[in-house]
């Protein structure tokens, strides 16, 4: 580890932060329609994104800065068991292809812009939606704190901000600043923001590895050095637990524990409010079905991503925290000035999925608590107002949250916001599909979803932790280690069903659906659709 200021990586990363901001900034003019105080102008970019623009967006959305920082922290500490992110990122673009192009039509078709706008629409339920909207807050908040931890550990590894020993706010200004910055530009140009900026970002974070899975194994002898030294580190036992750190290649006894976390995480990607807010931003169903298609491209680079992980302990990177490891493996291997290309990847990586993230959650709170409970009759103007309100508020809540509590408690929540989000599946996806489910037995089945997985969750202990020491448990009836949020979606999915079968038995009322079967299958240039969507100004060709 280098001493004091890494002087020219501080000045490579500086430059491409301030380039990002000035993008930011004049985003606000990109694409701007006439009328541009609403919620589809500020939170969903005018609806207007062709398929490049949303492939950058969504792929600047779901790959973030914790996942550049955290996948290969993953596989740094315990081996192969930090791969799951590879197959689940592969199982979920089939698995949205079938239900994503229905949402943007019936959403287009009556102006939703969050998933809890259609979940009242199709249900009647204004409980059920408040519920839907809820979860999705409580999901996104740890999400966005999990940004700022990406951003911590590159001003931590450059030298930023002094020792643990300096005043709290001299060792937090550069955060401070970072997501003051960020907040502003999102607050003045909304999603076109990160939209603009995730070119960038996904340019560096592409060259950045492809760089790096060349450079770094010729540095350290090859790749069969690489997997030879991790192979024996991982085989040395850990004083702690008395059992190896890791494995090379996961081993029978991890096969449940992984397949399951990769079918869950999957279920729950496109359940995170930020991946509608991005799908929804698009011009036309047609986009949507492209991006499925091409969106696998970043699965690869996640497969090449993780693969730093065994470079990092191939070239002894020793770390209290794992999420140091690929920044300092970054620090310890590259030329300064390439090292600050690499933290800026990171950097601006986390700028734009938080953007994103503060976005959706404020759509959320302005359309489904806002104008549901609070104030019904309010207008366009004042529903953007809000919303740009709540995003500053948002990512205030998320900067107290890293600020104030350790590291591991963002995590253990992150944690809990997949387990909790996926409990939202039977009512956002199931209902594009049937209104067979009843509203209150939905309601039922995500509650005891909610309880069991933060129940069994809070009683997984680490050796660290006494409670929410990881995302995986016993499976009732089966025995195997499994993840906790999919065995809480199968409980809640079961109570779900025999609560419909007994309250259809029952006659119970029935929520008005307001959707039509049409709706599903609508396109721009059906008649209805295209009359609400917003003009763009002239002389700026969409979807370029």
């Amino acid at each position: 580890m280098k001493d004091g200021v890494n002087g020219v990586a501080l000045a490579v990363f500086i430059f491409f932060f301030v380039a990002v901001t000035v993008m930011g900034f004049l985003a606000a003019r990109w694409r701007k329609a006439a009328q541009s105080d609403n919620l589809d102008e500020w939170g969903l970019g005018g609806r207007s994104f062709g398929t490049w623009v949303t492939w950058f967006l969504l792929g600047g959305d779901l790959y973030t800065a914790y996942t550049f920082v955290a996948v290969p922290a993953a596989i740094y500490a315990a081996g192969a068991a930090g791969f799951f992110a590879v197959p689940y990122t592969i199982l979920v673009y089939p698995l949205i292809f079938t239900f994503l192009p229905r949402l943007w039509s019936v959403s287009h078709k009556h102006g939703y812009v969050t998933t809890s706008d259609f979940v009242r629409g199709r249900f009647g339920s204004k409980g059920l939606s408040l519920a839907v909207a809820l979860t999705g807050i409580l999901a996104t908040m740890p999400y966005i704190a999990l940004q700022l931890v990406g951003i911590q550990a590159v001003l931590d590894v450059m030298g930023v901000g002094g020792g643990e020993n300096t005043h709290w706010f001299v060792k937090d200004l550069p955060l401070l600043i970072a997501f003051g910055v960020l907040a502003a530009y999102t607050y003045s140009s909304g999603l076109r923001a990160p939209a603009l900026i995730a070119f960038v970002k996904d340019g560096l974070i592409y060259l950045v590895i492809v760089v790096a899975i060349i450079y770094i194994p010729i540095k350290l002898g090859g790749f069969d050095h690489i997997f030879a030294v991790a192979e024996d580190v991982f085989a040395q036992k850990n004083p702690a637990t008395g059992r190896p750190r890791g494995e090379l290649a996961s081993g029978p006894n991890a096969q449940w524990a992984y397949a399951t976390l990769a079918l869950g995480s999957a279920l729950a990607l496109f359940m995170y409010p930020h991946s509608i807010t991005a799908t929804l931003s698009s011009r036309s169903r047609n986009v949507i079905r492209r991006n499925t298609t091409i969106l696998p491209l970043y699965s690869l680079m996640l497969g090449l991503l993780a693969l730093l992980g065994f470079m990092a302990v191939a070239a002894g990177i020793k770390v209290q925290n794992g999420q140091l490891a690929v920044p300092q493996l970054f620090e310890d291997m590259f030329p300064d000035w390439f090292t600050g290309v690499a933290f800026a990847a990171i950097g601006i990586g986390a700028l734009v999925p938080a953007a994103i993230m503060s976005i959706a959650a404020a759509n959320l709170f302005t359309r489904n608590i806002y104008k549901d409970f609070l104030r019904p009759g309010a207008t366009p103007a004042q529903e953007h107002k809000v919303a740009k309100l709540v995003s500053l508020l948002v990512k205030v809540g998320a900067l107290v949250f890293v600020l104030t509590m350790d590291k591991t408690v963002a995590i253990n929540f992150q944690l809990l916001g997949g387990i909790w989000i996926l409990q939202t599946m039977p009512a956002l996806v199931g209902g594009l599909f049937t209104r067979w489910f009843h509203r209150w037995a939905l309601l039922a089945g995500w509650a005891a979803g909610m309880l069991y997985g933060t129940l069994a969750a809070y009683g997984v202990a680490s050796p660290t932790q006494k409670h929410f020491g990881g995302s995986s448990a016993e499976i009732p009836g089966i025995g195997e280690i499994g993840y906790i949020g999919l065995t809480a979606f199968v409980l809640n999915v079961l109570v779900t069903v025999v609560l419909t079968v007994v309250l259809r038995a029952a006659k119970a009322p029935d929520g008005v659906d307001e959707t039509s079967p049409e709706d599903y299958t609508a396109d721009v240039g059906d008649q209805g659709v295209q009359a609400e969507l917003p003009p763009v100004t002239a002389g700026v060709p969409a979807g370029h």
